[in-house]
């Protein structure tokens, strides 16, 4: 019997390849040392309620839909991992006061922590991360917390498996294959 494993590493490598020149520093880092993007920190970074906070965040980047979002997929814990190993110490401190700002922000214009809103509301306040508007967040949260989320979907097994169809190689190549449009992609 022939067992095939998700080389994440790869799937890292190609996922990083597509950010190319806009790719955060600690995702270069990680790639450079051709880390294996396990999807758990060594130490905690996040206390309960921040960890919570993340979750939401994630989720609204990469919901559930027909397949498991982010959340499912433990990308808070991937974040964790990537902030603990690969985030210079100023980083990791100005990462954490965004999250902050995203949180203060909530409590500011709606009277409620950020995983307390309703989702419009919480798409708002990323939505003004994404433009650069989000008062007490550096500009490049939303980059950030983008990147971090995508890779450590699209690492995972639920993002290599469920989310695409995992063929693993060796495998045959069909430059015909016929898909329409809204059918999973494959990954390898």
């Amino acid at each position: 019997m022939i067992t095939t494993q998700i080389d994440r590493r790869e799937a890292l490598g190609g996922i990083a390849a597509i950010f190319g020149a806009a790719l955060i520093s600690p995702l270069r880092r990680a790639v450079a040392q051709d880390a294996d993007p396990g999807m758990g920190p060594q130490n905690v970074i996040f206390p309960d309620t921040q960890r919570a906070l993340v979750d939401a965040l994630v989720e609204r980047i990469i919901p559930a839909t027909d397949t498991p979002g982010a959340m499912e997929a433990g990308v808070t814990a991937y974040i964790e991992m990537i902030i603990d190993e690969f985030y210079e110490p100023g980083e990791r401190e100005g990462f954490l006061r965004d999250l902050q700002a995203a949180d203060d922000y909530a409590l500011e214009r709606y009277s409620a922590p950020f995983t307390e809103l309703e989702p419009e509301q919480q798409d708002a306040i990323i939505s003004l991360a994404e433009q650069q508007q989000l008062d007490g967040a550096e500009d490049t949260f939303f980059d950030a917390i983008k990147q971090l989320t995508v890779t450590g979907y699209y690492t995972s097994e639920i993002g290599m498996t469920v989310e695409r169809v995992y063929l693993p190689v060796p495998g045959r190549y069909d430059g015909a294959y016929p898909y329409t449009d809204g059918d999973r992609l494959f990954s390898n």
